[in-house]
């Protein structure tokens, strides 16, 4: 219907000429259009079935469990618990630390009856110290061996920097010293993993809007997506609405705004704590503010990563599909932006402390 819809705009407006600069009245050029705006249409979410159909042709939960700052002693139960909770999406990493517990857990669930490996949708990390061609491969079955699995149904480069290579089983936090290794050489790895069976989907994370447009520029296999940090305080809508343009799906790593461990840690604001969201979730029977957050992400378009290893945390933050939220409801959230990034998920700034690269008392930010 909708793709109806556009079909006919194109055909009745000559006002197109002004958002599509190249456009002529040809059925080819219509044709071409309908294409692109289909192609941007196929990440939007169903709030039917809570998914993402991605670029790739793959579908994505809106909601995933995040495993970063889970204790390897934790995240077994955690990762059960959130299996049990309804959760179909996972979301790991190589430098958390856990990827061989979070293994555990499926091998667990795999094993019991609790879903099967293609319920599932995993999504692993390559590390800034693997970012070498070579290397790329090798760290993908690496994270697949710790994990028991045969594939990943999205693969992501952690961060847009390279450093040395450390060693799979090391991968580099501390004294780090920036590699020559080309982002867009390690994208052609990604793609080759993408053209073969480990990988069905290939996208980026923390990459900022002008890094990502060069990507987008050279890239044979679109990315699928960036994971990137958003929430109230830092909404990003630049950056959200390119990768929207672009077909790409964004996802938030940091939802809640690193919630109470970055409020323990660095004594940062937090939006759960912000009246205007606790006065929104009041009006709601039996809502949090943390649900309040979540659910003004998905309706921006934005697949959310919550954490937490607690039984009724994790219930809770999956539970964000039985109520909407107002358009003005949804402008007040927007309206709390204070355009300040918590870095977390987790940024490599103090990781430079002791190398040549490092570029201040604090390490070197690697966003200046």
């Amino acid at each position: 219907y909708i793709l109806k819809l556009y079909t006919k705009i194109l055909h009745k407006s000559s006002s197109l000429s002004r958002i599509y600069p190249g456009w002529i009245k040809s059925t080819n050029t219509q044709l071409y259009y309908c294409f692109e705006i289909r192609k941007y249409l196929l990440f939007i979410m169903d709030l039917s079935s809570s998914s993402y159909k991605l670029s790739s042709g793959y579908t994505m939960p809106a909601i995933a469990y995040g495993t970063f700052r889970s204790q390897t002693e934790k995240v077994v139960v955690g990762v059960l618990d959130a299996i049990k909770a309804g959760y179909r999406h996972f979301d790991l990493a190589h430098i958390y630390g856990n990827e061989k517990d979070v293994g555990t857990a499926f091998k667990e669930a795999f094993d019991s009856g609790l879903v099967k490996r293609e319920e599932l949708f995993i999504t692993g990390k390559l590390w800034n110290s693997d970012h070498d061609v070579e290397i790329v491969p090798q760290a993908c079955a690496h994270s697949l061996n710790n994990l028991g699995l045969d594939y990943f149904d999205l693969y992501l480069i952690h961060f847009p920097v390279a450093w040395k290579h450390t060693g799979l089983e090391s991968p580099g936090w501390g004294a780090s010293e920036l590699g020559n290794t080309p982002l867009i050489d390690t994208w052609r790895a990604m793609e080759k993993l993408a053209d073969g069976e480990k990988c069905r989907s290939i996208g980026v994370s923390n990459y900022p809007l002008m890094l990502l447009h060069d990507l987008v520029t050279q890239a044979k296999i679109q990315p699928a997506c960036n994971q990137i940090e958003v929430h109230p305080y830092y909404t990003r809508e630049s950056l959200v609405k390119y990768c929207q343009s672009r077909g790409i799906c964004v996802t938030a790593h940091t939802p809640l705004g690193g919630g109470a461990a970055n409020k323990e840690a660095w004594n940062t604001a937090c939006p759960m704590d912000d009246p205007v969201v606790q006065n929104i979730a009041a009006s709601y029977s039996g809502k949090t503010p943390a649900q309040v957050i979540l659910r003004w992400l998905l309706q921006r378009g934005v697949v959310a990563l919550p954490k937490s290893v607690r039984t009724s945390r994790i219930q809770e933050n999956i539970n964000v599909f039985d109520f909407d939220l107002s358009k003005e409801e949804m402008s007040q959230i927007s309206a709390l932006e204070k355009y300040v990034s918590y870095k977390t998920n987790p940024n490599p700034i103090a990781s430079f402390i002791g190398g040549p690269d490092c570029f201040s008392s604090e390490g070197t930010d690697i966003f200046d």
